[in-house]
């Protein structure tokens, strides 16, 4: 962001002086009622009124008496360097009350401009002084003003005219980094510059203990310090015969902890199958004719088997990874939307597919010179957010995933029945979604579990849209003894290289997944390898929460876990 705004005024010791200070050692506050905010015309000795029109009439009485006695020594032929005594006290009236007259007119603007630095250097000022005390068991006052404890430690005085040129707009904070080839540096400068626009303190977030190098064109931009997030560990994960301790971000209380009880009836029951089903990437550009017969002709042409080779060689010139799958083609009047579908390897794959995209409409144009391209993407891709074409059509990777909980431990570990979980599976999931509306939404909680295994492994948080279509299905099997669960979703979109996941945190939950990296051996099986850990954490998800619900334990377990114990007051 581009920061414009005055410098703040730089306090002074006549400033600190004004401030009153009490005898028992406790904080001094600023005594507005002994500091009126001076005016410019309070340095005249009489009202402003009556020295006005005083100077009025002094300035146009001379000035006429003067052009009389000019007149009269033009028609005596006197010289006119030959003045009086009368004359010359007539000149310096007119030169006072030309300079007095001339001023007037600024003293609205003196007056303002006064009044607003006063007003500014106030409200920075306006918080209670501490005075150094070592007894730390002392309460603290609390704070009359704007919050304005320094985040940071005091910067050098080379950086201090740098955060006044950002704070005034002589430097765009864009530009820091660039400027000062130190991340870090930038960071500090930044965030002081934000620190003194807003009036607020940023105390709490954390700056030091970062690496901003390592976000610098790829992750975030303007950064000003780090959110901290806690890591829960959920499992071990029976998945295909593997065992995983999943990775969740999350502030939810009982989050993980329900999925950790998912993990373990799922493991005590003999684990869970996932299995890919689609492995694809999407990007629908939006073209348009000047007729919906000119924009059908280019539908059928990108239809046409024929033409699916040479389209797919110019498509994967743009990376060794991407290799186009196919193109789905729909119209709208003399619009055309074209949805590309292709392989990423183990990234996530949208940079990487829209530049194939790019090469075909480049190559396109050839043979369709009145094509106009609109947009890159015209949201039949659809990125971040609910669409029915990734609920019916796949985007990303496509997984079903299921287990079979024997009776004995749907009772005692997840503490409920198989009929109970059936029948609230059936009207909550299914009939509540439909009554609701849902588009994709037929499942739980299934956005919980995928929200907090992406943020821990550096996937993009928006994709949780998408990612987090679920359709979760419950059954009685093995003459209703036990309990057959499986979720299948359809778009989920995650990769092991490029973005978040290559910043040092969200590294180490991909490598204790054993995800981390690209596979040089298999390209694409660790992204692949991460979808089926999210469908069966998901999976986990679904069957504690459920359970919870039917065995009438969610509130229970929520005031407990999801509630905390601090007093919060005491903390203020």
């Amino acid at each position: 962001m581009d920061l414009h705004r005055k410098p703040p005024r730089p306090p002074s010791t006549t400033a600190f002086n004004n401030h009153k200070s009490d005898t028992t050692g406790n904080k001094s506050t600023i005594d507005r009622s002994t500091s009126p905010v001076p005016k410019a015309s309070d340095a005249l000795p009489l009202p402003l009124y009556l020295t006005n029109g005083i100077f009025f009439t002094l300035f146009f009485s001379v000035a006429y008496y003067l052009l009389h006695r000019w007149r009269d020594k033009i028609r005596s032929s006197t010289p006119l360097h030959v003045v009086t005594l009368s004359e010359l006290a007539a000149i310096v009236s007119l030169i006072a009350s030309f300079i007095y007259l001339l001023g007037f007119f600024g003293i609205d603007f003196v007056q303002s401009f006064i009044t607003t630095a006063r007003d500014g250097y106030d409200n920075e000022n306006e918080v209670d002084l501490v005075e150094d005390d070592s007894e730390t068991s002392k309460p603290k006052p609390k704070v009359t003003g704007i919050d304005l404890v320094p985040s940071i430690a005091l910067i050098s005085e080379e950086d201090e005219q740098i955060v006044r040129s950002v704070v005034c707009g002589s430097v765009p904070s864009y530009s820091l980094e660039s400027k000062l080839d130190d991340c870090f540096r930038a960071a500090a400068i930044r965030r002081q510059a934000v620190e003194r626009i807003t009036g607020r303190s940023l105390l709490g977030l954390p700056l030091e203990g970062f690496d901003y190098k390592s976000i610098l064109g790829q992750c975030c931009e303007m950064p000003v310090g780090y959110v901290q997030l806690p890591v829960g560990i959920a499992g071990p994960l029976l998945l295909n015969g593997c065992e995983y301790m999943v990775p969740m971000a999350t502030t939810e209380g009982c989050l993980v902890a329900s999925a950790n009880r998912g993990c373990k009836a799922i493991y005590a029951s003999g684990g869970a199958t996932a299995i890919l089903l689609k492995d694809g990437m999407t990007r629908a550009p939006v073209v348009r004719f000047a007729t919906a017969e000119r924009a059908s002709q280019l539908k059928f042409f990108l239809e046409d088997t024929v033409n699916f080779d040479t389209l797919s060689v110019v498509f994967n010139k743009s990376s060794r990874f991407a290799r186009l799958q196919s193109i789905q083609c729909n119209i709208a009047g003399k619009n055309l939307y074209i949805r590309f579908t292709c392989s990423t390897g183990d990234a996530m794959g949208m940079n990487m597919i829209s530049k194939g995209v790019q090469n075909v409409l480049d190559f396109l144009q050839n043979d369709f010179p009145d094509m106009d391209v609109i947009g890159i993407s015209g949201n039949f891709c659809s990125d971040k957010k609910p669409a029915a074409v990734n609920w019916i059509e796949g985007r990303g990777k496509s997984v079903v995933c299921e287990a079979v909980i024997t009776e004995d431990i749907v009772k005692k570990v997840l503490k409920t029945t198989v009929p109970a979980l059936v029948e609230l599976n059936m009207l909550k999931n299914l009939a509540g979604s439909a009554v609701a509306g849902a588009l994709g939404g037929f499942n739980a909680h299934a956005a919980n579990i995928v929200s907090a295994v992406f943020i821990a492994t550096g996937q993009d948080p928006a994709q949780n849209i998408e990612s987090s279509h679920c359709l979760t299905m419950m059954e009685a099997v093995n003459n209703g003894k036990d309990l057959h669960v499986s979720v299948t979703m359809p778009s989920i979109e995650v990769g092991t290289v490029g973005g978040g996941t290559q910043l040092a945190s969200q590294s180490a939950c991909l490598n204790l997944l054993g995800a981390k990296g690209s596979n040089r051996e298999v390209p694409g099986a660790n992204a692949r390898l991460l979808a089926t850990v999210v469908a069966g954490s998901v999976l986990a998800g679904e069957l504690s929460l459920m359970s919870a619900i039917a065995a009438g334990q969610l509130v229970k377990s929520h005031m407990k876990y999801n509630r905390s114990n601090r007093d919060i007051a005491s903390t203020v």
